[in-house]
């Protein structure tokens, strides 16, 4: 979720998460942020790690809100910036993005990913396109998200192979972009 050192890490379970044992839960999601700066952190040395480097680790349960049985929200804390994601699993069995920074949005999560965040202005979709198309890389799911008319947006795309890093640069050569970033997950 982010590069820059954490102060702070806030795990929120909504409805039928809340009611579980929560240990494993913290432990993956812990680890799976620490992970972005160090690939050795895992579920069991992650709260250790954490703990060590002062970053206060919060974990709240709530009874369901919204339109989804249950769902887990992660937030990080820097310095600088905060950041929130939330997902769940939908009755398909496929996890899913529900909320990013505040927006919301529903994208599948596959295995080649590019996030990006721009101001929601005209032609946005078509560079995303036209980039990937003239890289020879196929979006297999295009997902758009908007805080209000005019305000900052979201796009998750799905794509069949990994970004390379001459899309990265080309689109960021746009200047339309205030974020671009490729992402990775292991799917089943």
């Amino acid at each position: 979720m982010t590069v820059e050192p954490l102060s702070k890490i806030e795990i929120t379970y909504n409805g039928s998460l809340a009611k579980m044992n929560l240990d494993a839960l913290n432990c993956a999601a812990i680890s799976g942020i620490m992970r972005v700066n160090n690939t050795q952190i895992n579920m069991v040395s992650a709260p250790i790690i954490a703990k060590e480097r002062g970053i206060n680790i919060s974990t709240t349960t709530q009874d369901k809100s919204g339109a989804f049985d249950g769902y887990i929200k992660v937030k990080v804390i820097t310095k600088t910036r905060q950041k929130s994601i939330a997902g769940t699993v939908f009755s398909d069995g496929k996890p899913r993005f529900i909320r990013i920074k505040g927006i919301n949005i529903d994208s599948e999560i596959s295995t080649h990913m590019i996030y990006t965040t721009n101001k929601d202005v005209p032609g946005i979709i078509g560079v995303l396109g036209k980039t990937l198309g003239d890289n020879n890389i196929n979006v297999a799911n295009f997902t758009l998200g908007r805080e209000s008319v005019g305000g900052e947006a979201i796009a998750l795309l799905s794509i069949d192979v990994a970004a390379t890093d001459l899309v990265v640069k080309s689109l960021k050569e746009t200047l339309l972009f205030q974020q671009v970033q490729p992402l990775s997950f292991i799917v089943n």
